[in-house]
């Protein structure tokens, strides 16, 4: 049987089967991720008998089908398994979709299905403007006497006479991602950021940065890179073309300003909030939504180091940190050995400074090429950037479990030589919970990993010295006192320890009270998803959304379709209770 015709009668089954049917299209050890086009949430639910019964319960789509403007049908291997994998097209009451199902021969050959992931694509009614007719109508026609372009744009950034449906606070990759997805729906949107330039969150960082994965993984929405581009993005590189695509999409955004604090008014559906503009005026607003995509943490994390205040020379948390220039010829320690620690320390020694980095944990250490680069391979297979991405999100957590394990033990293969010399020097090595790799310990912990660029291989040669956070017996005012009576000489020292979960700025700005109605943001809930991310929260009008910029061009998609079918009254604006 060809794998179309295999894919299409199951698809027909699957759209015509009632309730008594639905077990026979399905392995026993199989998953189903719905992402909003069946049960309006974000959840996997895994088992058989677990997905029957929860699609009993679940709207039925109909014209289900093989979705021809689509990669076609294909044999490929997942997690380890050789399957056919497809995606589809269907629709709902609501909406249109999109889905991917994975099919592999139960013991007496028949296709069932392994994984199953169905996705809203668009509301009915409410599609996007973008790819659209463009409006025309008599606009060749000059008005000289009326506003042009640059003074409409100007007012409506302005927000002198209403105030925004969707406040979005942090203008990163994740706010000019979900404002941009917002904007395409005509859900008016202002970015807030208390940065005085657009991109300056990453122009501001240290001189050697550039992006970790590839471009052709990092795109935004709507505006993909350009193709002269380099593998790897430059940091003001990328913040060059922020500002050219707040720009080019038209989307609301205020520098130089930052939310103080706000409360929501249950009766009103509506937050009441203060902004603070650079000139120190004050606004208030009171938008419906308010989208944090302030990042995977919030807060700098600056630990309580016993003895630290007796150092006399310069404490910088990483965050602080600009560039080595300034400290050629002198001594720094670097406390913390993730990428932030080990990117500064080889800074630091580039610029002729001697550094001791120290290890406070242990720590997965992975070459940036190719063993980095591994879970990226779908986008190098051929399909669109449209169709890996369905793709990626049809992978549920247990597959994705498992993928990473596969490919973190291809990635100890490919780099033991250096992983070998690190150990020879004392460095302890992690490869994440039951081996899952560094992605899951970003998805877990947002950190604990290094994405080698060479301050490994300078760790082995000796350039950079090792040290043990548990060898310090205490901080001097010149420097380290190490158990062993030696003391390492420094005139500054950089913490790179990391940031506060979200769930600190929630309490800060809307009290303890919303904190602890949203609960823990980031790391995986029962439902087998990031817990309060890209979804409706316990807190109505609140949202959160941040992540790497593949993760915020995929999601920032399901999430504008939410706000959307709120404002459109399709949806409340909190979460169901899981039933």
């Amino acid at each position: 049987m060809k794998i179309e015709t295999a894919v299409a009668d199951w698809l027909s089954r699957f759209e015509k089967a009632g309730d008594s049917a639905l077990p026979s299209l399905f392995h026993a050890d199989s998953h189903w991720r719905d992402v909003l086009a069946l049960t309006w949430r974000i959840e996997t639910v895994s088992g058989r008998d677990a997905i029957v019964q929860a699609l009993r319960k679940a709207r039925r789509p109909s014209q289900v089908e093989i979705d021809p403007g689509r990669t076609p049908p294909r044999e490929a291997t997942r997690a380890g398994r050789d399957v056919i994998e497809a995606i589809f097209r269907f629709e709902t009451a609501e909406g249109r979709g999109d889905g991917v199902v994975r099919l592999t021969p139960d013991s007496d050959g028949t296709l069932k299905a392994w994984t199953l992931m169905t996705g809203l694509e668009e509301l009915k009614g409410h599609e996007e403007q973008v790819g659209r007719a463009r409006p025309h109508g008599e606009s060749y026609l000059r008005d000289f006497r009326g506003p042009n372009w640059l003074d409409l744009r100007k007012a409506s950034a302005a927000y002198e006479d209403r105030d925004p449906a969707v406040l979005v606070v942090g203008g990163g990759q994740a706010g000019l991602s979900i404002a941009a997805r917002l904007t395409q729906l005509c859900v008016d949107t202002l970015i807030v950021d208390r940065w005085p330039r657009i991109g300056d969150n990453w122009r501001t960082r240290y001189h050697a940065l550039t992006l970790h994965n590839q471009v052709q993984v990092n795109h935004l929405p709507y505006m993909p890179f350009p193709p002269s581009w380099p593998t790897y993005i430059p940091k003001d590189k990328l913040a060059g073309w922020f500002e050219a695509y707040v720009d080019s999409l038209e989307l609301n955004y205020w520098t130089s300003t930052e939310l103080e604090g706000g409360r929501y008014d249950e009766g009103e559906g509506r937050w009441t909030v203060t902004l603070r503009r650079a000139d120190g005026a004050r606004r208030t607003m009171k938008p419906r939504h308010i989208v944090m995509a302030t990042g995977v943490s919030g807060i700098p994390n600056i630990p309580d180091i016993p003895s630290l205040e007796n150092f006399k020379g310069k404490v910088l948390h990483s965050s602080q940190y600009e560039d080595g220039d300034a400290w050629t010829g002198k001594r720094a320690i670097v406390i913390g050995t993730g990428n932030s620690g080990h990117d500064i320390a080889q800074d630091l020694q580039s610029s002729g400074a001697d550094v001791t980095l120290v290890q406070r944990s242990p720590t997965l250490i992975v070459n940036i090429e190719p063993s980095a680069q591994l879970p990226y391979t779908l986008y190098d297979e051929g399909p669109s950037l449209e169709d890996c991405d369905l793709i990626t999100v049809a992978t549920p957590l247990a597959l994705a479990h498992k993928t990473h394990q596969i490919l973190t033990e291809r990635a100890r293969q490919i780099d033991k030589p250096l992983l070998d010399g690190l150990e020879r020097i004392g460095f302890r090595l992690d490869f994440g919970e039951n081996g899952t790799g560094w992605q899951f310990k970003y998805l877990t912990c947002g950190g604990g990993y290094y994405f080698n660029v060479g301050c490994s291989d300078l760790l082995v040669a000796g350039k950079i010295r090792l040290l043990q956070f548990a060898d310090i017996d205490r901080f001097t005012v010149d420097g380290a006192r190490l158990e062993s009576g030696e003391t390492v000489p420094a005139d500054l020292i950089v913490l790179a320890t990391g940031y506060k979960g979200q769930e600190q700025l929630v309490a800060r700005l809307f009290g303890k009270g919303t904190a602890d109605r949203v609960g823990p943001i980031w790391g995986f809930g029962p439902e087998q998803e990031l817990r309060n991310m890209f979804m409706r929260t316990p807190q109505p009008g609140l949202w959160f959304i941040a992540g790497s910029l593949a993760q915020c061009r995929i999601y920032s998609k399901y999430m504008a379709l939410q706000i959307k079918a709120a404002e459109v009254g399709l949806i409340d604006g909190a979460v169901e209770p899981s039933s």
